[in-house]
């Protein structure tokens, strides 16, 4: 009994949480404080070390700019007046539109296709207005016939008429059945003429439904190259825009190749340096070592407010299949032509061109960035006349120097730069 008494004896229990565990020392909390410190203190100087190496990137990082190369003057031609820039404009072109509104049943061209005029285009379902050319004649035809009937009824009631005059003459028939005779007689005269009348305006109708079947067919007005598709199969055309969105208003747009020729927006400032006859030298952006040969045809009279400019009018004197509509040009007018020898003693005469956007300016002269080494090198430059887009340098510069035409205001002498391709 007594072991049996031991063993209900319960031992202190074990599993109960130790609290003190829990406990944070002073030690642990001194550490915890200094290392929040230490960070705090080191994010300005992350911040400052980021600040140093970008302003340091950034230093060593070349300005971006584009150059062009002094232009040689040519002594022995005839001088450039003004520089322009302008694009090619054929002066007849055409977007082909139907008169009337209808579903497109044929094309019959594509771009690039060369036209002659008069040619057959494209056709529109006409088949509605077949119908109503056919009722016109219908019409026609039916009044014709009656025209016909009419004329022997007339042919008839004629020799009534005569047999009736005779017998009143006789005095065998009263007055009476005589003026009965005459207005049987008048009113079939009436009725023929009344559809003669009829079939005139059938005939017109008949001419007014050919018509309409007529626009049903689209032609070339002119011969040229087609530039442009604008119409299928299936869609609907009309002269006047119309359906939401859905009707086409075209149906392919013709250039006359051989009407091209450039237009240029000269500034009023130098409109009086160009004259009707004026001869040009023209490039071509896409083939810039091919000049053509051009004169001014006509100066547009009137300016444009906006941009204080002049239109320009320049033909070329000889066409080839490279001179495409709305290619950029560039185009020199040229002053007549004098011997070298005329030239000399005239004052002093420019030893290079360079584009206007080269030069830069401050309080005391002008200058211009030379590019030299991969650096730039600041050089004074004395100008003369001023032709447009370019100007002429009387000295400070030869023929073949690289200059800035664009670049960063804050360019200075001897800065490495990287030259834009």
């Amino acid at each position: 009994m007594s072991n049996y008494g031991e063993s209900l004896v319960m031992p202190a229990d074990s599993s109960k949480p130790d609290l003190g565990s829990l406990r944070i020392h002073d030690g642990q909390r001194a550490k915890s404080g200094m290392g929040r410190r230490v960070l705090y203190a080191s994010i300005p100087v992350v911040i400052f070390g980021a600040i140093v190496a970008t302003a340091f990137a950034l230093r060593n990082q070349k300005p971006v700019v584009e150059v062009a190369t002094a232009a040689k003057p040519d002594a022995e031609g005839p001088l450039t007046a003004l520089n322009a820039s302008g694009y090619i404009t054929p002066r007849r072109r055409a977007t082909i539109a139907a008169k009337i509104t209808g579903r497109v049943t044929g094309v019959f061209f594509d771009e690039g296709t060369r036209v002659k005029e008069g040619q057959l285009l494209a056709t529109l379902d006409d088949s509605d207005y077949k119908r109503a050319l056919d009722a016109a004649k219908a019409d026609r035809d039916s009044t014709q016939a009656a025209i016909a009937d009419l004329e022997v009824q007339l042919r008839n009631a004629e020799i009534e008429l005569r047999r009736a005059q005779q017998l009143r003459d006789s005095g065998v028939q009263t007055q009476a059945a005589l003026d009965n005779a005459r207005t049987t007689a008048d009113s079939l005269r009436a009725k023929i003429a009344l559809a003669k009348v009829q079939v005139a305006a059938a005939e017109t109708r008949i001419a007014v439904a050919q018509q309409v079947v007529d626009n049903c067919t689209i032609r070339a007005p002119f011969p040229g190259i087609v530039v442009s598709k604008d119409a299928q199969v299936g869609e609907m055309v009309s002269p006047v825009s119309a359906g939401g969105g859905f009707t086409r208003t075209g149906i392919a747009t013709i250039v006359d190749m051989k009407s091209n020729e450039i237009e240029v927006d000269v500034n009023e400032s130098y409109i009086a340096r160009v004259k009707e006859g004026q001869l040009v030298k023209a490039t071509l952006d896409a083939f810039p070592n091919d000049p053509y040969d051009a004169k001014v045809r006509t100066v547009i009279p009137t300016a444009d407010r906006q941009k204080a400019t002049v239109k320009v009018r320049i033909s070329f004197l000889k066409l080839d299949d490279k001179i495409l509509p709305d290619m950029g040009v560039k185009v020199a007018f040229l002053e007549d032509e004098k011997p070298a020898a005329q030239r000399k003693g005239t004052g002093p005469e420019a030893v290079a061109f360079i584009p206007k956007s080269a030069v830069r300016s401050d309080a005391n002269a002008s200058f211009v960035y030379l590019l030299r080494d991969g650096k730039v090198e600041r050089r004074a430059v004395s100008l003369g006349m001023d032709r447009g887009t370019v100007v002429a340098v009387m000295a400070g510069l030869t023929p073949g120097d690289s200059v800035v035409v664009k670049g960063p205001e804050s360019l200075h002498d001897g800065d490495k730069v990287e030259i834009r391709q």
